[in-house]
Parts: structure tokens; C-alpha cells; sequence
């Protein structure tokens, strides 16, 4: 019996850019990531127990995580109409809408939150009516969602879009012509079809916001207990010569995320698996 061995390729070998990779991740990623356990390890359990279950610590924790998870979700919704109206209609000046989507990705972090407390603060051009309302944004946890919504709306537009693009719209008028309404369109055809595409951009957006700081501590106001985000925390204890306190948090918020982008990713798997039996 013949083995059919397989040609060799123009392009370099596996062995060769394999290597490259392996490499290149291991300088950029995985190396560091190995120092910054290796740091957190010399410091013994029990230190590590008492820095992370910190009342403080514990607290920059859950405004990081939630805000985070509150302005993915929101740009999940509202990402998604976003691109929705970018894809499927034509109107003047959807060039000028389509390239201020990008607009987070170019400007400095912290110009992003210079203008977002001017804006909302209790005398600004919004915040201003908010305060009669008795909505305050700026310098409270309501304000760390806005700065991290506003950040990661690029990543769900932008995966969201191509997805949608290739969606066939005689998918659609025939879900119609079949009697189905709108919310069933949506909920029955479009949703599954893009789901994979939404999650990356959620998962995207959420690991983005989770280690975001430029744009958050101007508008945040940086109070402990109440609006001090764990990155804001970490560079306190690096300027106290706390090297090891602030691996430990960074140790933890790496587990955390870890943990919830492979959630998302078995979110993804199972959504694309369904998507292929429910085409057989």
C-alpha cells in the first residue's frame, strides 16, 4: 500500500514559521506573563491571600469586572444596531458615521477622558441637565461604564459589520414572506447568523475595557472603595514600591480574564456548532 506524501510548498516550511511564532509569542506574551507570575510567587500564599481579599483591592475588582461587562453588553446591543444601520442603508454622510466609529482607536486614551468628564460633569453640556434629573456621571461607577463603553464600541461595530455584510438579505424577505414578523426575523434568523461575530466583538471589547485606564481615572474621580479601578490600583502600590502587592492584583485580574474569555470562546463553539446542525 502507497503513502501519498504531501508536496512541499512554495512558502516556508511549518518547522520554519512555527519557530518564528513560538518566538515572537514568547517574547511578546508569554515571557512577560511568566515573569509576572514568577514575581507573584515569591511573595508566599498567605501574603497573596491577604493582597488580594483586600477590602480594597476587592472593590477595585468588582468596578472593573462590572463596568467592563456593563459596557460590553451595551455595545454588544447598540454596537450591533450600529453596524446594522452602516451595512443595510444608505443615507449622506454614512462615510463620516462609518469613520467616527474608529474614532476611540485613534484618539489618546487620555484625551478620550478629558473630554468625556468635560462633557458629562455636573456644569458640562450634558451633565448638566442630567443633574436635575439626578443623574451624575462623572466621577462616579456610572461614569467608568460610559469611558469603557465608548472605548469598546469600535471592536463590536467592526466584527459585527462583516458578518452582517455577508448575511443574504433573501434570507430575511423570505422569513417575511413566510409570515414571519419582524422580532421573529431577528430573533430566528439574523441573531444566529451573526452570533459568532457578536461574541468575538463582546469578548474583544469586555478584555479591552477590563485593562483600560487612561480614559477611566479622569472621569471616575478615583475614590477608594467607590470609583478606583484595579489598573489605578495597581500603579499606586507600584509608586508605594509594592512590586509584589501589584502583581498579585494583576496575577488575579489575568486568572479572571482567562477564565471569561474561555467562556466566551465555548460560547462561540457551541453557537457555530448549532449553526451547522441546524443547516444539515
Amino acid at each position: 500500500m502507497k503513502v501519498a506524501l504531501k508536496g512541499h510548498s512554495v512558502l516556508p516550511g511549518f518547522g520554519i514559521t512555527l519557530g518564528f511564532t513560538m518566538v515572537y509569542l514568547s517574547l511578546l506574551v508569554l515571557i512577560p506573563l511568566g515573569g509576572l507570575v514568577l514575581m507573584t510567587s515569591t511573595m508566599g500564599w498567605d501574603a497573596f491571600v491577604d493582597t488580594v481579599l483586600d477590602p480594597r483591592v476587592l472593590a477595585s475588582f468588582r468596578l472593573s469586572f462590572g463596568a467592563a461587562f456593563a459596557g460590553a453588553t451595551i455595545n454588544a446591543v447598540f454596537g450591533s444596531i450600529v453596524a446594522w444601520v452602516l451595512v443595510r442603508y444608505k443615507f449622506p454622510g454614512k462615510r463620516v458615521i462609518d469613520a467616527m466609529v474608529d474614532l476611540p482607536f485613534a484618539l489618546p486614551t487620555a484625551v478620550s477622558g478629558i473630554a468625556l468628564t468635560t462633557v458629562f460633569a455636573t456644569n458640562g453640556w450634558i451633565g448638566r441637565y442630567l443633574e436635575p434629573l439626578g443623574i451624575k456621571v462623572a466621577y462616579t461607577p456610572l461614569g467608568v461604564i460610559v469611558a469603557l463603553t465608548v472605548i469598546g464600541l469600535p471592536f463590536v461595530v467592526r466584527t459585527v459589520q462583516p458578518a452582517l455584510e455577508d448575511l443574504d438579505a433573501e434570507l430575511e424577505e423570505a422569513s417575511a414572506s413566510l409570515g414571519a414578523g419582524r422580532i421573529d426575523t431577528i430573533r430566528l434568523v439574523i441573531v444566529p447568523t451573526i452570533l459568532p461575530a457578536l461574541l468575538t466583538g463582546f469578548a474583544m471589547a469586555f478584555a479591552r475595557a477590563i485593562g483600560e485606564y487612561g480614559s477611566v481615572i479622569f472621569i471616575a474621580g478615583n475614590m477608594p472603595m467607590r470609583t478606583e479601578i484595579a489598573p489605578l490600583l495597581i500603579r499606586i502600590k507600584l509608586e508605594q514600591y509594592d512590586y509584589t502587592g501589584a502583581t498579585a492584583i494583576a496575577v488575579m485580574m489575568l486568572i479572571a480574564s482567562f477564565v471569561l474569555l474561555f467562556l466566551i470562546n465555548l460560547m462561540q463553539w457551541w453557537s457555530r456548532r448549532y449553526q451547522i446542525a441546524a443547516g444539515r
